[in-house]
């Protein structure tokens, strides 16, 4: 890293616990935290203090940051950096700001009372047919420590049950299929290979502990190939655009749910 690195703030993005875990142990303090443009600098942190750390959790609110959380589990804030309102646009403000708190979208808990755990987006929340709400989030980014899996969309809205779009790591996937002496001629065929299903099945099993039986992926579709930003499935900051996944994706999610 080069210099005399006190610490490292990490966000805009889930870190992984076990990365921060990782990191520490190698006296490497990153430290996740959280906030919004509309709450400039931020809302919370974790500490560069082992006592002040919780991996998983964003942290606990800076000083003269008030954090509550709403029925509906969304996060409220206030405090003195939070925003006044929208240019020139009063309506837009009223829908987030309500009472003198600011409405983040992020739905969260909090930890042992003050550290804040974010779980998803408000508007990626869906609900399935039998009225169980799912925060596909916090299922992508189980999903994403698997070595085997490097991109995930949870679906679900309207259905029995949730489901997921899965796209290898295909150079994970290439030195697996050599140890276990498997040949493919390209990356369509090697998906498709009855031990490759069987590898992610075993994958899948382990992502799914910890969650309700409500909640756990019951099927998948496996991907040829990356979502990318020149494809329109991505944004500029790397996030999923969901809307245009489902899509272009429409016939797998159809026949994960016609099986």
């Amino acid at each position: 890293l080069g210099g005399d690195i006190k610490g490292i703030v990490s966000g805009g993005a889930a870190l992984q616990p076990r990365l921060v875990r990782v990191f520490w142990a190698a006296q490497i303090m990153i430290c996740e935290a959280y906030g919004l443009t509309e709450t400039s600098p931020g809302l919370t942190s974790n500490l560069m203090d082992p006592l002040g750390v919780r991996a998983g959790t964003v942290g606990i609110p800076f000083n003269g940051v008030e954090i509550k959380i709403a029925d509906d589990g969304e996060i409220l804030a206030k405090g003195r950096g939070v925003m006044k309102g929208y240019y020139k646009e009063p309506e837009k403000t009223a829908e987030v700001i309500k009472d003198g708190w600011f409405h983040t979208g992020d739905i969260g808990t909090l930890i042992e009372g003050k550290f804040l755990k974010i779980t998803d987006r408000k508007k990626s929340m869906f609900k399935t047919s039998g009225g169980k709400y799912i925060a596909p989030q916090a299922l992508e980014n189980k999903v994403k420590e698997s070595a085997y899996i490097e991109q995930v969309m949870v679906v679900g809205n309207g259905r029995k049950f949730p489901a997921a779009l899965f796209v290898p790591n295909f150079e994970a996937l290439k030195v697996w299929a050599e140890d276990e002496g498997i040949s493919y001629a390209s990356d369509a065929e090697i998906i498709k290979h009855k031990d490759v299903l069987s590898l992610i099945d075993s994958e899948l099993e382990i992502i799914n502990k910890g969650f309700g039986k409500w909640e756990q992926i019951k099927r998948y579709a496996l991907l040829p190939r990356l979502w990318s930003i020149e494809d329109g499935e991505l944004t500029p900051k790397m996030s999923m655009k969901r809307k245009v996944i489902l899509e272009k994706y429409s016939k797998e999610v159809e026949e994960i749910y016609n099986v």
